[in-house]
């Protein structure tokens, strides 16, 4: 059953994409009934919205958003009561921006941590007009997959599992996990789709966090 209400709020804050200005926003553990309900009511309808223009425009399928297909409250469900998944959102004037599902019950695969006990991240999203499209629009907020990214690295961190972290990307986003996130890419995993596999060590999730305190997120 999804909780009514987070059991934790804490105080973050976004970027407006336009103006640059600081947005308050909140980090919700876990995903509530509200964020479910806003994924259908706002977001669904955003991504059909974008789907619609990027085939008017002529926009090859394989460059849709990749995630286009995610049903969260499929992926929420699905949980049920297990003790090794945490999920949490984003919000912002009201309304989601980003939600995370991560599994704690993961080890790592890099050769000098291996066999070490990691935050996988399952699955991560933000709002569809949180995201750059290939149709010219812009996002409304920055800064939101940052933010959660940081947010399982302390999480792994509060479990002494010194901010090790881990995931497979969707090939859209391979890059922004390699070169924004500072990741390590060991490849395509042929036992998961064969999405490329990212993990971080304690060593980048320290210069992670130092770069995320001088941009002031």
């Amino acid at each position: 059953m999804t909780p009514p209400g987070p059991k934790s709020i804490s105080q973050v804050a976004l970027m407006d994409a336009v103006s640059g200005a600081g947005v308050p926003a909140e980090f919700w553990q876990p995903i509530t009934d509200k964020n479910l309900a806003d994924w259908e009511a706002h977001w669904r309808p955003a991504i059909q919205e974008q789907l619609v223009l990027l085939s008017d425009a002529g926009v090859e399928r394989h460059l849709w958003p990749q995630s286009r297909e995610w049903n969260w409250r499929k992926k929420h469900n699905a949980l049920g009561s297990s003790l090794s998944n945490e999920s949490a959102a984003v919000m912002a004037a009201g309304v989601t921006q980003g939600m995370m599902i991560v599994d704690l019950d993961f080890r790592a695969r890099i050769e000098e941590q291996a066999r070490q006990h990691m935050v996988y991240i399952d699955f991560l999203e933000v709002a569809p007009w949180n995201r750059r499209t290939l149709t010219g629009g812009a996002p409304r907020y920055v800064g939101i997959g940052t933010l959660m990214i940081g947010k399982a690295i302390q999480r792994s961190l509060e479990l002494g599992f010194k901010g090790r972290i881990g995931l497979h990307s969707l090939p859209q986003s391979n890059d922004y996990y390699a070169n924004q996130c500072g990741m390590r890419d060991l490849g395509s995993d042929a036992n998961y789709n064969k999405l490329r596999y990212f993990e971080m060590t304690p060593d980048m999730a320290e210069r992670f966090l130092m770069r995320g305190e001088r941009s002031g997120r």
